[in-house]
């Protein structure tokens, strides 16, 4: 019989889904990451869920964050995908070198990500593995 960890692996690889980055910003810093488990979770209200490590930095301003941007990444956007999987604000500013505008709740909203959208936080489920899933509502969205 196949191992359980091995066959979910595999089931999950298969799956595919594409990254986002996820933004946040609470009344002091902003931060973003490269987050690969997300999924809608709801259809009325339109809402999604994305779960963010504890050990990210974004995580920790998610905390104190109404709201939350989460932004497509393509195979053309690789250069960026690369920037907010392995930066951590923790030693830089990841925004400095990036055109950025504020959604609501101030959330960063990265000009070269257009296909977004920005969510307000309604619920956080905190279990006890290593992530931990913040589900908005969308009340912004811009797609291709």
């Amino acid at each position: 019989m196949p191992d359980t960890r091995e066959e979910f692996d595999r089931i999950n690889e298969a799956l595919d889904a594409p990254l986002v980055v996820v933004t946040a910003a609470d009344h002091e810093e902003a931060a973003g990451c490269v987050v690969g488990f997300h999924s809608q979770c709801s259809i009325d209200p339109p809402r999604y869920a994305v779960w963010i490590s504890r050990a990210n930095r974004t995580y920790r301003v998610a905390l104190h964050s109404s709201h939350l941007g989460v932004h497509l990444l393509t195979p053309a956007d690789r250069r960026l995908g690369e920037w907010f999987g392995g930066t951590t604000g923790d030693e830089v500013d990841t925004f400095a070198d990036l055109a950025v505008d504020r959604g609501p709740g101030g959330v960063p909203l990265l000009r070269d990500l257009p296909v977004r959208f920005v969510g307000e936080r309604v619920a956080m489920l905190e279990g006890d593995g290593d992530h931990t899933c913040f589900i908005v509502e969308a009340v912004e969205a811009r797609g291709p």
